[in-house]
């Protein structure tokens, strides 16, 4: 039997690398829904080509892509808003989720797809680093199985033991002897570029990767380290350890993807491609493998392996996940909601981008005065409310920047 899978944010870059993997291994997957809110015609071509059961849209647009699929002879349901991507992500057809939606805008849809205890390819980093505790407690009552899509989580888990694979806490049991977690981070486009460089630094500049193929709001999350960032408090959730047992290291070449330290001095680490498509088809098909289409790695080729210690007061970005980190959920929530402003002003033009870090500081300090004492915050209506607020909050800075 295929395992049905629905691709929440299918015409975005981890969204078409999965269909490419897919569509090499049509006897083992089968495509049940599709979801798409802005790139509208390329959703139809992937209607037409993989014939889902199913198909998310924004909501003032179900009518009209409800007709254009008739016109063309498609008998596929259209669901709306955020309503129809949570009811896609736990409809009891569907097998695996893949939750690839960029930003807060994938977090009600993943938690749906954890309480309906679904197989969850975790793409969105935003989920945990807004929901940690509420995702994973989800999680683990559901028994839904998540599987991380990220490149770094993804070389982690699997240079981790089976039974820590399988179960979070054990990675606290001696007897599997792991000391520390290491985070690669490439360093993006200004690794090399000093803080005055990053300050002229233009839209076209900072969303020119060089190594890896990503959407604009992930590759200025790369060039301001805050997607390194945002992947330190999501690995907190997913592996259960405090955010002192996991460390950063600038890699510049992306080959070594992160790495697991031991107490006995040795250190595992999973290596390859700087291609999205080896993650994917590890978790598509774990814990078995299969062909991605990926290039293979020449070793003969890999003349050099650099690791760097990250300079923090130009990536100012990076210390503030750490700082949020150890504030708690809130500040992870503001934290997550202000650089989403913030990287959507610099995209506009409307900032520089060394003033999304300034932002996210102003931030976390105008959001900390009326932080809960308790740190209590265990529904979504409270995550939602704290974020909203920091938003607000972030704007207010721009607003303030741009009188400048």
């Amino acid at each position: 039997m295929t395992q049905q899978i629905a691709i929440l944010g299918a015409t975005g870059s981890i969204g078409t690398s999965t269909l490419d993997i897919l569509n090499k291994h049509k006897d083992k997957f089968s495509v049940y829904a599709l979801s798409g809110f802005s790139r509208l015609d390329r959703l139809f071509e992937l209607c037409q080509q993989f014939l889902p059961k199913r198909v998310a849209v924004a909501q003032k647009e179900v009518d009209a892509f409800t007709t254009r699929l008739q016109d063309a002879g498609l008998k596929i349901e259209v669901v709306g808003g955020q309503t129809g991507l949570k009811d896609i992500a736990s409809d009891s057809q569907v097998d695996t989720v893949v939750a690839s939606i960029v930003g807060s805008a994938g977090l009600e849809s993943t938690l749906a797809a954890a309480q309906a205890g679904k197989r969850i390819l975790l793409a969105n980093k935003e989920a945990l680093v807004m929901a940690g505790e509420l995702m994973m407690s989800a999680a683990r009552h559901a028994n839904a199985t998540l599987l991380p899509v990220d490149s770094e989580h993804n070389a982690i888990f699997q240079s981790l033991p089976q039974a820590v694979q399988q179960h979070s806490e054990n990675i606290h049991n001696i007897d599997y002897g792991i000391r520390q977690l290491w985070l690669t981070a490439s360093g993006g486009p200004f690794l090399h570029s000093d803080f005055k460089q990053m300050q002229m630094a233009t839209v076209e500049q900072a969303v020119a990767h060089p190594n890896w193929s990503m959407g604009q709001k992930i590759s200025v999350d790369s060039a301001t380290m805050m997607n390194k960032g945002l992947e330190l408090i999501e690995a907190c959730h997913l592996f259960n350890l405090p955010e002192d047992k996991i460390k950063v290291v600038m890699h510049p070449q992306s080959i070594i993807h992160s790495l697991v330290e031991y107490v006995d001095g040795s250190i595992l680490s999973q290596m390859g491609s700087p291609d999205m498509r080896t993650p994917i088809a590890h978790c598509l098909a774990y814990p078995q493998r299969i062909e991605s289409g990926v290039q293979r790695l020449d070793l003969y080729k890999m003349s050099q392996l650099e690791f760097l210690e990250p300079d923090l007061q130009k990536f100012a970005c990076l210390r503030l996940a750490r700082q949020a980190m150890q504030a708690g959920s809130w500040a992870n929530i503001s934290l997550n909601a202000s650089n989403e402003v913030a990287v959507d002003a610099f995209l506009q033009k409307q900032i520089r981008l060394t003033d999304i870090a300034n932002i996210n500081e102003l931030v976390l300090e105008a959001m900390s005065t009326n932080a809960n004492s308790a740190n209590t915050i265990n529904s979504l209506q409270q995550i939602l409310l704290v974020d909203g607020s920091a938003r607000q909050a972030a704007q207010m800075a721009i607003n303030r920047l741009s009188l400048k």
